[in-house]
């Protein structure tokens, strides 16, 4: 029994499903398929469905609108009864008494949290690997189903789970998700609260992964606490910027760019206008987001046993260290950047670009290699990074087939408030497609 988070939620509220069987299901798909795919680092069978039980015994049953859902959790936020580990075996093993903000959200509307999915080790690599397991993309295994919110997208795309929960700070969700053939939502700056959006030196947000636009949607207007944002409307007619340019200068393969082109195409054919334009960059956006990816998980490293982290991860907070101590993480490259992008979006209502500018790297154990064999692959994402610096909503939604089979995403980005705008144009793409 696999559905949306849409049908699943509305069956159970009717009480034309069980959300006992709903989460049985889930489990066993789990259970069948996660020793190949390496999604969850734990996976709470008994919690779940003891969690589903009390689902279908609530009183306010009918109005939950994640009712009965089975969700993964990224392993970067408090649930009770669990360790957050952040993909470390350098950090505490305190059990949380009590949900944090991300989980209580998610409880309280219905959903049943069925495991915490693997992450690379604090965060900050684009694949996946743990000692315990290598996170692989589910369509074509060979290679990884990417980071940071890797674990989330291999349980998506598998069909272990309908909805994901993420969390983003230079690509770590829409990144996995477009290379898991996935819907990757990051919002803006502010739109889901939380007491840890300080991390990566304000950079960091929870999102979402799901395989269609309705259940982003869903799962966002449950963590953003707006109901309004899961009522997906008609975009209207919207000026459509495509730009295949790669900020900061290089190039992407073709099979990468191509698809920017023909979804901007497919949009032209729905009624948008539609035009090539790029926005400024400039020379402070590189600098000022490479300065926030060494001192962010530098500084949260310092919560960590220092003896036991990864090598890679010692070399990284090393120089995070330098890059803090010589007071490079300054406001006036990102506020320059912020600025030339609202102009840009004074003109265009969605920019459409490519996801990444190379291929994912292989499915391996990158966390025993060195620093320097792990930075090439921190470079594939920097059509994702500039948003991520400007506080700006971004998505990716899946848009082709590469030769290797890999899925191929395309990313929209729209201005601060843009969230049911990107969502909309993300369902009528479905309705193209």
């Amino acid at each position: 029994m696999v559905g949306t988070a849409v049908e699943v939620a509305r069956a159970v509220r009717v009480g034309s499903l069980d959300p006992v069987r709903v989460t049985e299901d889930a489990l066993g798909r789990i259970a069948a398929g996660d020793a190949a795919v390496g999604a969850f680092r734990r996976v709470r069978t008994a919690e779940a469905a003891a969690e589903a039980r009390a689902v279908g015994e609530r009183p306010d049953l009918a109005d939950l609108p994640l009712a009965g859902v089975p969700i993964a959790v990224k392993d970067v936020t408090a649930v009770a009864g669990e360790y957050v580990g952040w993909g470390s075996q350098a950090g505490s093993r305190q059990l949380a008494a009590a949900d944090g903000e991300i989980a209580a959200r998610l409880r309280a509307a219905g959903a049943v949290m069925v495991g915490l999915t693997h992450v690379p080790e604090l965060c900050h690599w684009p694949m996946t690997d743990t000692p315990d397991a290598i996170t692989r993309n589910p369509v074509v295994p060979a290679y990884t189903a990417g980071g940071s919110s890797g674990g989330a997208a291999a349980a998506v795309a598998a069909g272990m789970v309908p909805v994901a929960h993420g969390s983003d700070a230079l690509g770590s969700i829409r990144g996995p998700a477009a290379i898991c053939g996935l819907v990757g939502f990051m919002p803006g700056r502010g739109v889901v609260a939380a007491s840890d959006t300080h991390l990566f030196c304000g950079l960091y947000t929870h999102g979402v992964l799901a395989t269609t636009a309705a259940d982003a949607a869903l799962v966002l207007s449950v963590l953003a606490q707006r109901p309004a944002l899961a009522q997906l409307t008609e975009p209207g007619r919207l000026r459509v910027a495509v730009s295949t340019e790669v900020p900061g200068g290089g190039a992407a393969p073709d099979e990468l760019t191509a698809v920017a082109t023909q979804v901007a195409q497919l949009l032209g054919t729905a009624g948008h206008l539609v035009g090539e334009a790029t926005p400024s960059y400039g020379s402070g956006q590189l600098p000022a987001t490479v300065a926030r990816w060494f001192a962010g998980p530098s500084e949260h490293a310092e919560a960590f046993d220092r003896n036991r982290l990864q090598r890679r991860t010692r070399t990284h907070a090393r120089i995070g260290r330098v890059v803090r101590r010589a007071g490079l993480v300054r406001e006036r490259g990102r506020q320059e950047w912020t600025a030339r992008a609202r102009e840009f979006f004074t003109e265009h209502d969605v920019l459409v670009t490519p996801m990444l500018q190379a291929l994912p790297a292989k499915a391996e154990m990158w966390h025993r290699k060195s620093w320097l064999a792990n930075f090439p692959q921190a470079l594939h994402s920097a059509f994702v990074t500039p948003w991520n610096l400007a506080g700006f909503p971004a998505m990716s939604v899946p848009a082709g087939v590469h030769p290797t089979g890999l899925p191929i995403g395309v990313q929209l980005v729209a201005p601060p408030g843009g969230e049911s705008r990107l969502l909309a144009l993300a369902a009528q793409l479905e309705s193209l497609g």
